[in-house]
């Protein structure tokens, strides 16, 4: 039997939401443009926010059993979006910035694989709907 999460997210006022995950409050809202007052960030936004999370704290946790030390490691991932309405993110790219003296290539390589092929939920579920591409990035 699979198991099952569940969100409970409420209307605070005008365009403003809370929501609760793992005890720890989200306070979600539009811009001013969009008849919010920016008190929080934009839904769509924590899609980015959380393949983000999920391939970096893989890599890092992967790079840990495998004794490779980052002495910095960034995730960035970017995010084109439809120019129409639904407006959704169509293609995700996902750069990983390591910083470290004598990092192993092959190793970041296979870390990020494993990551993106086999571990990240979030990564399979998005690569399900649209295109989801990466780059490695190292600097001393």
């Amino acid at each position: 039997m699979a198991d099952k999460e569940s969100i409970t997210t409420r209307w605070i006022d005008n365009m403003a939401f809370e929501t609760e995950v793992n005890g720890h409050k989200i306070l979600l809202d539009a811009s001013p443009e969009g008849g919010g007052e920016n008190r929080g960030p934009r839904p769509k936004l924590l899609l980015l926010s959380a393949l983000g999370g999920c391939t970096g704290m893989d890599v890092i946790s992967i790079l840990k059993k495998m004794r490779v030390e980052v002495d910095e490691f960034k995730v960035i991932v970017e995010g084109d979006v439809m120019e129409e309405h639904p407006k959704y993110f169509f293609r995700m790219h996902v750069i990983y910035q390591f910083k470290g003296k004598d990092l192993p290539m092959d190793k970041l390589q296979k870390a990020v694989s494993l990551s993106e092929e086999r571990y990240c939920g979030v990564s399979a579920l998005y690569r399900k709907a649209i295109e989801v591409t990466s780059e490695i990035n190292v600097t001393f």
